[in-house]
């Protein structure tokens, strides 16, 4: 039960980090200086670039980061380049680990789990939707963490990969990450930041929610 407690108290605090980046990147700033940006390159190169730390801030972070390049706490130039090269590397190291786990864990042609023809159908599909994939991954919580491995695993072609991903890097930190510095210290934002953020999670995971519900009913038809 305490180990329990302790797991449960750890997500209660990591909501609450959540809903309340300002005041936690603020904090973090007056804390760390100049580390601040060390700090934001892992935090993005591991949102996109682990598998295993899909829960990491994505969308919300640099909308947070832009708001404080908005005051001068941030270089939003600094921000914005080292934050797109977070990105792209992280999308770039997904890649790779797919790449070299897939060939391991398909090896096997008559695998209950695992077949070849999974492989060759995944790698069918990102060469011929793979780049819109890419892209529109990286404004989807959670896929675009794995949108990268599975181009990897599928074995798309990587000079394809490559332009993509920077291609959906570039737009994804850029845009978001200059919405907060723009309109993320406008009074009635700054008084609504919780709402704001939570906003950005639901317009995020939207997709998601009506390419699901369009499948259910796919199906049932």
């Amino acid at each position: 039960m305490d180990i329990l407690g302790h797991i449960a108290d750890g997500l209660i605090y990591a909501f609450n980090v959540f809903l309340h980046l300002d005041k936690t990147l603020g904090a973090v700033i007056q804390d760390y200086g100049a580390w601040t940006y060390l700090i934001l390159f892992l935090i993005i190169f591991c949102e996109t670039g682990l598998v295993v730390t899909p829960i990491l801030p994505g969308d919300s972070l640099l909308f947070a980061v832009g708001v404080f390049g908005g005051l001068g706490d941030l270089d939003i130039k600094l921000t914005l380049a080292l934050l797109s090269v977070a990105a792209v590397l992280g999308d770039m190291v997904n890649y790779a680990v797919g790449k070299f786990i897939g060939p391991k864990v398909f090896h096997y042609e008559d695998s209950r789990i695992f077949k070849k023809e999974y492989l060759r159908k995944t790698h069918a599909f990102y060469e011929k939707y793979g780049g819109k994939t890419i892209i529109i991954a990286r404004f989807v919580p959670i896929v675009r963490t794995f949108a990268p491995f599975v181009a990897g695993v599928g074995a798309m072609t990587y000079g394809k990969f490559l332009s993509y991903n920077v291609a959906g890097g570039l737009l994804w930190v850029f845009s978001i990450t200059l919405a907060g510095y723009f309109f993320g210290n406008i009074p009635v934002v700054k008084s609504n930041f919780t709402v704001v953020i939570l906003a950005i999670v639901f317009i995020s995971v939207l997709p998601g929610i009506i390419e699901y519900i369009r499948h259910r009913r796919a199906a049932r038809a």
